[in-house]
């Protein structure tokens, strides 16, 4: 067994909300821990958004554990640099034990020791607990059909995505038109930029409703206590997170008002040049609508139920607004008669934790295997993963009811 001298009772890898959040919590329980980050504090906000980035979640709901917003907008959105200096306040004032520029190479179970191995470029750090919590949305997923797309292409994946100037001269397809797509193709859009959007089966809510946030009713009627078990089909598959404009409504109608070109789902590559998608543009313009529907009448239900005192819905114009599609229906496209000049992906994340070398941890596709953010071998823990225990997880706004309970867990 390692020695009290030598072995921490807990370490957390990754100085993000998740990871902060979960240091709070062990500093409270009289924890000896580090928080391991291998660059800044919240470098992934940092390095993987893009400038005009804002956070989903309202400023009253962006916030760390103990801390309350007291700001002039309550009902506005962070920027990605706010945000950062967020996590680095909350970090300094409550004097967490983080230790920046300290990535982990390798995590490994000595179980002679009965201790987990951290290899880090300052040496070997042992611990009987780990928390990783280095996120589960930083690599891009990108289909096998990208290596067939013209090589006069620029490839970007949305994480690499900064702003308009930064692209070549000429239109851009942007690829999937979930919360990435369809907030990137706004910003292309609204710089001048001639932007086509390859659309998929995802659905859409309305920035606000009945007088309020949507977020606000999400938390407020229970969607977003949805345990994981309701909503993951037989498969394992996890339908993504709605599309959802910040500080307004973001629809594939209003993006098509606005001049971006919409597509069907983009499918493959003929002949080296041209690019094809499906004819299912119509069916995906749909899906949005009767998801954004289903939303609003259960909280037309939930008012009801509980006799809230709401304004009456009013109709949204982004939502109504009719949308200007191809005609005919644009089934392929030649890239350089329609001078593409760059495609960015948005298709996907997952977690990178290549990393971590415990049998047993990970799955085939190389990703956490857990119930509710607490692994199969003992003490070892994951936090801040996407949907991990309720459709709220993975954001800030579970991080109070997710933290203390895997800081429990390794109390007990």
């Amino acid at each position: 067994m390692a020695s009290d001298t030598d072995c921490f009772d807990v370490i957390v890898v990754g100085a993000g909300w998740a990871g902060l959040g979960a240091s709070h919590y062990l500093t409270r329980a009289g924890l000896r821990h580090r928080v391991l980050e291998r660059c800044r504090i919240g470098e992934t906000w940092r390095t993987q958004r893009w400038d005009a980035f804002r956070l989903n979640t309202p400023n009253w709901g962006s916030v760390m554990p103990g801390d309350e917003y007291d700001g002039p907008d309550p009902d506005g959105f962070m920027t990605r640099d706010e945000f950062v200096a967020l996590l680095e306040g909350f970090a300094a004032r409550n004097c967490l034990p983080v230790e920046t520029n300290t990535p982990v190479s390798e995590l490994s179970l000595d179980e002679a020791r009965g201790a987990y191995r951290l290899e880090t470029p300052q040496g070997a750090l042992w611990a009987r607990n780990v928390v990783i919590a280095s996120g589960s949305l930083n690599r891009p997923r990108r289909p096998a059909v990208t290596r067939a797309l013209p090589l006069d292409l620029l490839q970007l994946d949305a994480s690499d995505y900064r702003n308009p100037a930064v692209l070549p001269a000429g239109a851009v397809l942007v690829i999937g038109s979930a919360q990435c797509g369809g907030q990137i193709a706004e910003d292309l859009a609204q710089a001048g930029r001639r932007v086509f959007l390859a659309t998929g089966r995802v659905g859409r809510m309305p920035r606000r409703y009945r007088g309020r946030d949507m977020v606000f009713w999400l938390r407020r009627s229970g969607l977003f206590d949805v345990p994981r078990k309701d909503f993951v089909d037989p498969s394992g598959r996890i339908m993504g997170r709605p599309l959802l404009g910040v500080g307004h409504t973001v629809s594939l109608q209003s993006l098509s008002a606005q001049g971006v070109v919409l597509l069907g789902r983009f499918t493959g590559v003929k002949d080296g040049q041209c690019l094809i998608f499906a004819a299912d543009l119509e069916e995906n313009l749909r899906f949005g609508d009767e998801a954004s529907g289903q939303f609003k009448r259960h909280i037309d239900a939930y008012i009801a139920r509980e006799g809230i005192n709401a304004p009456a819905a009013e109709d949204n114009p982004d939502e109504t607004v009719a949308p200007r599609l191809p005609d005919p229906p644009i089934l392929s496209l030649d890239a350089s008669e329609c001078g593409l000049a760059s495609v960015i992906w948005c298709t996907g994340f997952e977690g990178d934790f290549g990393w971590v070398k415990v049998p047993g941890a990970l799955d085939a596709r190389g990703q956490p295997v857990h119930q509710e953010g607490v692994a199969e071998r003992s003490g070892l823990y994951f936090a801040g993963l996407d949907f991990a225990s309720t459709r709220k997880s993975g954001t800030l706004l579970s991080l109070t009811e997710e933290a203390p309970r895997l800081i429990s867990h390794i109390l007990a």
